[in-house]
């Protein structure tokens, strides 16, 4: 029997339950359906699940480190293994979006310290170290657009930008991780790991239909978030004839149904993986009698392939230039997130097909709508990552749900991978 195939007979449902379940009081919010949390980065729900996770990494033997943004990690170096080699790290994240769920993340974290405790408990014969890793702020639901640790991890993003983060109280990220006592130094360097494997719920319901135990992805899409003002004119409802009015949220409008429209074209002639989003509106002066004088808009766009990508962003930019002759608006074009589609390497991703098979449980290839840790440090190492089935495809809600089963089975892969990648 091979190392991956008898250390991923060691995961125990039971601790993988427990600690998910645990964690999921911290921060937890009233709900009729389901079991929600609202954990964000900084504040003392977010405290508690950090400190439960270092008390939990350190139960099981693992020398805990904490970077100067907060980024946790456990390394764990099996007896015989030379303690410079480079590890294989797997992981994810515990912040939430406000009143999400409580296996988004969390899963991925403590799927990799369960994935540990089963090596350690069958005597697995590795030749790497194996870090589990927690990034701060990847929900970005406080100080970033998302992502933010592993943006440092990966050197995309430096520690002192980072820090200087404020939310809209104008809180620093700084201040906010020294408060909760989880301001520590240096930077986790993802760039020196041998490989990352990240294990999550799926947000999606391709699994549940297809009746597969786990999915392996192939990519995760791109993504470019765009922030549009619109400036009219003010005026009073009654009294502005139609001809003389300068309407942010009419030309506003306007621009949504062209959103829609270019990503259906694309959506027709590429593929179902190409989505655009108004997701945002801010109006002013919101009142119903008074014709808007201004409004912001926030526009998300994503695809496996970059060229969609641009081309919907081009026409939003035309299409603003459109309004502004026609209908006698002001617009500015701000374009703060762009994150090129990330694809997995060959190598992590044969490595989940490996363990899939050990396993013996079905498998579904597909790529990822929504946007992952593993994305940024896809450019400095060797990335995979796996999904495990979402019931109803629900996510960031109360109603997320991923059968205890379900989760065991996952992780009983990734363990399986992880073991096949520590042995080369």
């Amino acid at each position: 029997m091979s190392v991956a195939e008898r250390a991923q007979r060691g995961v125990r449902e039971e601790r993988l339950r427990d600690d998910i379940t645990t964690t999921a009081d911290f921060g937890a919010i009233q709900t009729d359906h389901g079991r929600g949390r609202t954990v964000l980065t900084g504040t003392d729900a977010n405290r508690r699940a950090r400190e439960y996770l270092v008390d939990r990494l350190e139960a099981a033997g693992l020398d805990v480190r904490v970077d100067a943004v907060g980024n946790i990690a456990g390394r764990w170096v099996p007896d015989g293994v030379d303690p410079t080699a480079p590890p294989v790290a797997c992981g994810s994240h515990l912040d939430s979006v406000p009143e999400g769920g409580i296996f988004d993340g969390v899963l991925g974290v403590y799927s990799g310290l369960e994935a540990v405790r089963a090596f350690q408990e069958t005597d697995a014969d590795l030749a790497r170290p194996i870090d589990v890793v927690c990034f701060t702020e990847e929900e970005g639901a406080r100080f970033s657009n998302g992502v933010l640790g592993s943006s440092v991890a990966s050197g995309k993003r430096s520690v002192e930008e980072a820090l200087a983060l404020e939310d809209d109280d104008g809180v620093t990220l700084d201040d906010a991780l020294s408060d909760i006592g989880f301001r520590g130094t240096g930077r986790l360097d993802a760039s020196q790991w041998d490989s990352w494997l990240e294990l999550h719920v799926e947000q999606g319901e391709r699994l549940q239909d297809a009746g597969a135990a786990v999915g392996i992805v192939s990519a995760i899409t791109g993504t470019i978030r765009c922030s549009v003002a619109i400036e009219g004119e003010a005026d009073h409802s009654g009294s502005t004839a139609m001809a003389d009015r300068t309407d942010a949220l009419a030309a506003a409008s306007d621009l949504i149904l062209e959103v829609e429209s270019v990503t259906n074209d694309l959506t027709a002639e590429r593929g179902d993986t190409v989505v655009g989003t108004v997701g945002k509106i801010d109006n002013e002066p919101n009142a119903i009698n008074v014709v808007s004088g201004r409004t912001e808009l926030g526009i998300d766009v994503r695809d496996v392939h970059y060229e969609p990508m641009e081309t919907i962003i081009d026409h939003i930019q035309t299409h603003l230039d459109d309004l502004e002759s026609q209908r006698g608006v002001e617009t500015t074009f701000e374009q703060p997130y762009d994150i090129p589609p990330s694809q997995m390497s060959d190598r992590c991703v044969d490595a989940l097909e490996r363990a899939a098979e050990r396993v013996d449980v079905s498998s579904l290839s597909l790529h990822s709508g929504a946007g992952h840790d593993t994305m940024h440090l896809a450019d400095v190492t060797d990335t995979g990552l796996l999904f495990a089935p979402s019931r109803g495809g629900f996510s960031h809600s109360p109603r997320e749900w991923t059968d205890w089963s379900s989760c065991a089975a996952a992780t009983q892969v990734l363990t399986a991978g992880l073991a096949d990648l520590a042995c080369e």
